[in-house]
């Protein structure tokens, strides 16, 4: 198959497969559904890797750099990554039904942001370029670990209450001892709030840069902002992780819950509704094209004038 074949449609269809073939693990627990379910989205995942290429060939430009669609997808690439590596390292956990879900909403949120790349402020000979690619890898692995981060607090809060009312655990829904998710859990935060805070400055760095370019980037815009707050969210609780000594489990599941759905619902949120950091940049510069076009538009208009006035 060839990646300009391949369409959003062929990889969504391969993980909403893969997280069905899951779900009947709670059913019935075999091998023949973990590996159909581990080979439905190990297909999906190539489908999307050549989506992206084709994406990133077709404007010139990295898929963090290409449009706020293609950044959602490089996010959920990097959690059908995580799924496939760990279904195929711990075989028995049920991990497909916690990540899959997420996979699932990212590619189909992608839908409905932006798709508009901006060649002019990312091109080869824009001194911008390397600086946005260091600003979207940081921003995107660190989002990456809060996902994760949530995901491991969900599971530890369903094993702490089945190990608390006694129930036996179900064979297609085994999960990693408390012990394990609470310490993963706390590497998940500690990985991504430095990453994120790397990736704030560094957005304020390319923003700074950009004031000297014709396409400046305001960082007064409510997008931005948002962002900004769910940082600090994100700040508090690596703060209240490192010097509380009364801290439990639990309570740093739901808190790490409580924050990463925050971030998680903010990033949705705004790339749905102002096509995100990406579409917020482009705006400018399609209305610098449109504001040029219709100025140039004005003029021919008032050379054509002259032409018939001085004809006549």
């Amino acid at each position: 198959m060839r990646p300009e074949n391949v369409t959003l449609l062929c990889f969504f269809a391969s993980y909403l497969l893969a997280l069905g073939l899951e779900a009947t693990r709670v059913i019935r627990s075999g091998r023949i559904n973990r590996w159909a379910a581990w080979i439905a989205g190990a297909a999906g995942f190539v489908a999307q890797s050549m989506y992206l290429v084709a994406r990133s060939r077709a404007v010139d430009l990295p898929p963090l750099l290409a449009s706020t669609h293609d950044w959602l997808l490089v996010l959920a690439w990097l959690t059908v990554l995580v799924y496939l590596l760990v279904a195929l390292i711990h075989r028995e956990i049920a991990v497909g039904l916690f990540l899959l879900p997420l996979v699932v909403l990212l590619v189909g949120a992608s839908r409905f942001v932006s798709h508009e790349p901006n060649p002019d402020l990312y091109s080869r000979e824009s001194s911008l370029r390397w600086w946005g690619m260091i600003h979207a890898s940081f921003l995107v692995i660190g989002i990456a670990a809060v996902v994760i981060a949530a995901v491991l607090s969900l599971m530890y809060l369903i094993q702490h209450s089945r190990l608390k009312r006694g129930h036996t655990e179900a064979p297609g829904l085994k999960l990693f001892s408390l012990e394990r998710l609470a310490r993963l859990n706390w590497w998940s935060i500690v990985i991504a709030v430095p990453l994120l805070t790397l990736g704030l400055a560094t957005g304020v760095l390319l923003t700074w840069l950009s004031q000297k370019t014709p396409m400046p980037v305001s960082l007064w815009r409510w997008p931005f902002l948002a962002s900004g707050v769910s940082w600090l969210a994100l700040v508090i609780l690596f703060g209240w992780l490192l010097t509380s000594r009364h801290q439990t489990g639990r309570l740093v599941a739901w808190r790490t819950l409580l924050a990463g759905g925050f971030v998680l619902a903010t990033l949705l949120t705004l790339g749905v509704v102002s096509g995100g950091p990406h579409g917020a940049m482009g705006s400018s510069v399609h209305v610098g094209r449109a504001t040029h076009g219709v100025t140039a538009l004005s003029s021919r208009r008032r050379t054509v004038h002259s032409v018939i006035l001085h004809s006549a």
